[in-house]
């Protein structure tokens, strides 16, 4: 397998997002050295997320796109400097493919994945779905051979290492044991975390932060955006880096780029 530099980024609204004029999502497109961005909440149609990123296009990117099942939620999407082979999108669920939460793209012998599991909220129905979806994913990666890298906005913050206030959070969505247990699952199922393997032991790397108060000057953040990786190429990730804006003005989302370097 050749060197491939993967980035993933929860953009918070396509158009929002390269709508930032010298500071926004087009102009990092246009420095990255990533040969695939996985992004997250486009929040459009395909239609609108093609106008939006049009100048990347045309540059020479190429996209492959799962719509938002409902208007203003979800849809993901997979930019690469090369064609796919081949894209899928949704994992076979009924309930979910539809819904713009996950799309898949093969490059020769690695699948790369872009996911956005939903936030979910403690005791109610719309954390049962967020369990349903994660059971339904869970089957998904545990049944593939191939080398394969699963990068998105998880919501969930595996450790106490993940989350800045994590006493405060322990009965909250997104680190509520049974969302810490899944991920346990997955990596007990051959998975690995490539961004804690290459950070280990230390607080984040943090890679979102609530707008609100001064979290992001604190760095009072979450680490809810991984890579998850199988086979060969998980062996082969030798740096991982959290592409946080130098100041709050300069951010174009309230997540930040998470990018890893495959040999």
């Amino acid at each position: 397998m050749p060197p491939i530099i993967i980035s993933t980024i929860n953009v918070n609204g396509i158009r929002a997002a390269t709508g930032k004029t010298g500071k926004g999502m087009l102009e990092w497109l246009a420095a990255t050295e990533a040969d695939v961005v996985c992004l997250q909440e486009t929040r459009a149609t395909d239609a609108q997320t093609r106008a939006a990123l049009a100048p990347a296009l045309t540059q020479g990117w190429h996209l492959a796109h799962a719509e938002p099942g409902a208007k203003g939620r979800a849809g993901v999407a997979i930019l690469s400097r090369r064609e796919p082979r081949a894209v899928r999108i949704g994992f076979g669920s009924t309930e979910f493919d539809g819904l713009g939460r996950y799309v898949e793209a093969e490059f020769d012998e690695l699948t790369i994945a872009s996911v956005y599991v939903h936030t979910g909220e403690a005791d109610t129905p719309l954390q049962e779905e967020k369990y349903r979806f994660l059971a339904g994913l869970g089957a998904h990666l545990k049944a593939q051979r191939r080398d394969f890298v699963i990068s998105g906005d998880w919501n969930v913050a595996h450790t106490e290492l993940d989350i800045k206030n994590w006493r405060g959070n322990v009965k909250n969505a997104g680190f509520l044991p049974g969302e810490r247990a899944w991920v346990d699952e997955i990596l007990a199922a051959g998975y690995v975390d490539v961004v804690r393997k290459l950070h280990p032991d230390v607080p984040g790397p943090y890679s979102w932060w609530s707008y609100r108060g001064r979290a992001y000057d604190n760095d009072a953040g979450w680490r809810i955006d991984y890579q998850l990786a199988r086979g060969a190429v998980a062996e082969r990730a030798k740096q991982a880096v959290v592409e946080r804006a130098p100041s709050y003005a300069l951010r174009w989302s309230d997540h930040a780029p998470v990018t890893v370097q495959y040999r």
